[in-house]
């Protein structure tokens, strides 16, 4: 039998010291490095010497610290890290799709993804047909001879449906040509896309990963074989876009990775506590931890078990005129703070329909179900989560919502 993955205890597992034997790695702030001979650049310029740095653009030792903390969390051969998540999605969709290709994508997924495939695409002539992704069969239909991704979102943003990574996988494995990419940003260590059948997973590691809102940072997660592509000097998207994350940056989420697999466990304690409550007062919500939720059982089937089933929670309050004076509300009581991102350690909360998902247009919205009345919580790592309950609740019966 098998033996089950733990991405925590393979994120432990890698040793990694510092240039004097520093219990954290060293911080490498340099943006180019030297050499001792002339043939050493000379090979390091077309890949063939291992183990050399160039200039920070194409590798840092402080990214590749990094990047190999994310490959032993995801399970994969090797990562590379960018200054956004936005980076790493749009790096490789780039890298992946000439003009003329066709990419199959989830209709439901973060708004800013959502404008990229929509709208900037058509500069390169690239096609995209948005699919619900739970209808396999719809998938299935739009595949096309030059399709060359299928995209999806392990947990949606922001409408929470999980996406079924091993079907899709035999769709992509079928066809051929198309790799299946995956955004893992709500779920990490929750989900591991890659060893579910996923080529590539993507991340906004500006959100649960690094988990202290103080960086804006990417990865992208997959086999050397495209590691080595996106990194070439001659025509690898992240090489020649430039979207390097800064090596400050990359050891300040590399120790805060440390903590990831703790977090997630509260997060989702906390997300489930305030599921079961809003059940229980009879407010419309969305919860992929409760059996109530259409994707519950897949949720269950695909997870890691052991760290819950995440931070993330919806509720619908049917109007933006509702949602906006709850939220403004619940600010001043003191339950976290209205803002978008998510992944905080304070809780988070925004009308999706009006914020994230504002790129997303209002008769898109209203055909995946994205009522205007959505609010999307990030819920944070607080200790008394009875007191937040309460304040919510409070917040309410004040407004008679409830």
């Amino acid at each position: 039998m098998k033996k089950k993955f733990d991405p925590a205890t393979s994120l432990q597992k890698l040793e990694q010291f510092g240039e004097f034997g520093g219990v954290n790695p060293s911080i490498t702030d340099s943006a180019t490095f030297t050499f001792m001979s002339e043939e050493e650049m000379i090979k390091t310029f077309h890949g063939e010497a291992a183990g050399c740095f160039l200039y920070s653009r194409h590798w840092n030792p402080s990214n590749r610290y990094l990047s190999e903390a994310l490959a032993a969390m995801e399970g994969t051969e090797m990562a590379w890290v960018t200054g956004s998540g936005m980076a790493a999605i749009t790096t490789t969709l780039l890298q992946l799709c000439n003009s003329g290709d066709h990419i199959v994508t989830s209709i439901t997924t973060y708004g800013g993804t959502y404008a990229f495939l929509a709208n900037y695409l058509k500069k390169f002539n690239i096609e995209v047909t948005f699919v619900n992704i739970s209808d396999i069969d719809s998938v299935k239909k739009a595949m096309r001879p030059n399709t060359k991704v299928l995209y999806t979102e392990t947990m949606t943003n922001p409408m929470l449906q999980i996406s079924n990574i091993p079907e899709l996988a035999k769709i992509t494995k079928k066809h051929g040509s198309a790799k299946l990419v995956v955004d893992n940003t709500f779920t990490p260590m929750i989900f591991s896309p890659y060893l579910l059948g996923a080529d590539i997973v993507v991340y906004s590691m500006t959100k649960f990963i690094n988990g202290k809102n103080d960086a804006v940072a990417g990865a992208i997660c997959g086999s050397n074989e495209f590691i080595d592509s996106i990194s070439n000097v001659n025509d690898g998207s992240a090489m020649l876009l430039g979207p390097v994350l800064d090596p400050l940056r990359s050891s300040s989420i590399l120790k805060n990775m440390a903590t990831l697999h703790i977090r997630m466990q509260k997060h989702s304690e906390n997300a489930m506590y305030l599921a079961r409550k809003f059940k229980k007062i009879g407010l419309k919500h969305l919860y992929p931890g409760l059996p109530d939720h259409p994707d519950h059982h897949l949720m269950k089937k695909l997870m890691n078990k052991d760290f819950g089933f995440g931070g993330m929670i919806a509720i619908d309050l049917e109007t933006a005129e509702r949602a906006a004076p709850f939220m403004e509300i619940m600010q001043k009581k003191g339950v976290g703070y209205h803002a978008v991102s998510l992944g905080y350690f304070k809780t988070l909360f925004s009308n999706s329909g009006k914020s994230t998902s504002s790129e997303v247009p209002e008769e898109i919205q209203r055909e995946i179900g994205l009522s205007p009345g959505l609010v999307r919580f990030s819920v944070g790592l607080d200790h008394d989560i009875e007191r937040s309950y309460k304040l919510i609740e409070d917040t309410l019966k004040e407004l008679n919502y409830i």
